[in-house]
């Protein structure tokens, strides 16, 4: 994501993009805005102790943006000649003269911009080699296939990249930012083709490579987790507690950003569309968007559009806060916008969360499964049983029995079934909310959701 002081590289890049927005003013734009993204990307799989991939990839794409009147049209290129950026110019400002006009569609005036960036530690300068990505591949995948019970390996892979980014416009926005991010994951199969098999995985990412997790830790809870899946059995048909693991907890969390994102509002496609102001949750419950996390992996000192981003709570005590706007839904609803636009090359803004996560709650995980006497433990969620309209929730589900307050047996082929909107409301957090992703949660217990089974 963003950083504030990107390398020297970038002021060309800003050169470049308000000679692009000049030239489309001069050809009849109205407004005019341009976007340069530069990438570098280096990748190695790894398996069954022998290299399987080696990849490095270097790209670059620029956009432009025009309007005229209340009608805007977007045009990509990689071809960054004089005769390219000339032909860019004239198609876009061609298109946007004939596509219909958009009410909403627009820049930011001048006074909304971001002035003061802050300073975020997105960007690590250290670029590794590909035997330092080779050399933690192996380890993850020695580590996972030495746990009694691992079988066989999907393999590991560690990547690295780099993006930076500029942005210019007819209104004043004049920014760069720079990003990196490394990952290391593992996937390996447990049991054998009499017994069963099972498979599982363990990831890490970070902005700075220093962050990660070992590569002997990942490999290690990723044959745990094959592992605890053998002997998986399904269960009768039932409504009992289910608990969400951090790892799938984290979708639910996504479905609900999904639902309060400002585009879905406006349309009048989301289940949430009413409910400004209104709980959504159970008291106590914080839903929180930070976007100057330092070296979170989805921080930004300003959103897609220029505007300044700042900390807040989108959820408070319950209640539904704000939505997830950008300028064109902010104008659409009536709104303030929010600092969320997010932005490629080819296609207008749209609003996203940064980093998004649940606050803990106050009891354990073993505290809050342990007044269950029957309930289930999901560790692994699949399909896209997920209606956005009317919050209809069904997905196919792995996991683990509880009983007894316990993690009892492995569970596969069940469905757990139930609305999103009486899901928010019951959910329960534990304490063990780890900010690894861009979207982050604790242990989830929600009750009385159906699980059809056997």
């Amino acid at each position: 994501m963003p950083s504030p002081r990107p390398p020297a590289s970038s002021e060309l890049s800003l050169d470049r993009l308000a000679d692009l927005v000049a030239a489309a003013r001069r050809a009849g734009a109205d407004a005019a805005e341009a976007v340069q993204i530069e990438t570098t990307s280096l990748g190695v799989g790894w398996r069954l102790g022998a290299l399987e991939r080696l990849e490095r990839a270097e790209g670059g794409d620029l956009g432009l943006r025009v309007l005229i009147g209340r009608r805007q049209a977007f045009v990509s290129s990689s071809d960054r000649s004089a005769a390219a950026l000339d032909e860019l110019v004239e198609r876009a400002v061609a298109m946007a003269r004939i596509v219909p006009e958009d009410p909403w569609c627009g820049l930011a005036e001048p006074d909304q911009l971001a002035r003061d960036l802050p300073a975020l530690d997105l960007f690590d300068p250290t670029e590794p080699t590909a035997e330092a990505l080779i050399e933690a591949a192996r380890h993850a995948e020695d580590a996972a296939r030495a746990v009694a019970g691992v079988t066989n390996s999907d393999g590991a892979e560690a990547n690295w990249g780099r993006s930076r980014v500029a942005l210019a416009g007819s209104n004043g926005l004049a920014v760069c930012y720079a990003a990196s991010h490394s990952a290391l994951s593992v996937g390996v199969l447990a049991g054998d083709a009499a017994g069963g098999m099972e498979r599982d995985y363990d990831h890490t990412g970070a902005v700075h490579r220093a962050d990660l997790r070992s590569p002997e830790a990942v490999g290690a809870e990723a044959g745990r987790r094959a592992v605890r899946r053998l002997g998986a059995r399904k269960v009768g048909s039932c409504q009992v507690p289910v608990v969400f693991d951090p790892r799938v907890a984290r979708g639910l969390l996504a479905s609900f950003a999904g639902a309060i994102n400002g585009a879905a509002v406006a349309r009048g496609t989301s289940f949430l569309k009413d409910r400004l102001g209104e709980p959504v949750f159970g008291p106590g419950i914080r839903v929180i968007d930070d976007p100057h996390r330092p070296r979170g992996l989805r921080s930004r000192p300003c959103d897609g559009e220029g505007l300044p981003t700042r900390r807040q709570a989108i959820v408070e005590d319950g209640v539904l806060t704000r939505w997830l706007l950008d300028l064109r839904s902010a104008r659409q609803l009536g709104l303030a916008p929010t600092g969320h636009a997010s932005r490629s090359t080819g296609a207008p803004p749209s609003p996203s969360a940064s980093n998004f996560h649940l606050e803990a709650g106050a009891v354990t995980p073993a505290e809050l499964i342990g007044d269950i006497p029957d309930g289930f433990y999901v560790t692994e969620l699949f399909g896209q049983g997920v209606n956005g309209i009317t919050g209809d929730y069904s997905r196919g589900a792995s996991g683990l029995w509880i009983s007894g307050g316990e993690l009892a047996f492995p569970v596969a082929g069940v469905t757990i079934a139930g609305n999103l909107k009486d899901m928010f409301r019951a959910l329960t957090p534990a304490n063990d909310l780890e900010l690894r992703h861009g979207i982050d949660s604790p242990t989830l217990r929600i009750d009385g959701m159906t699980i059809a089974g056997r």
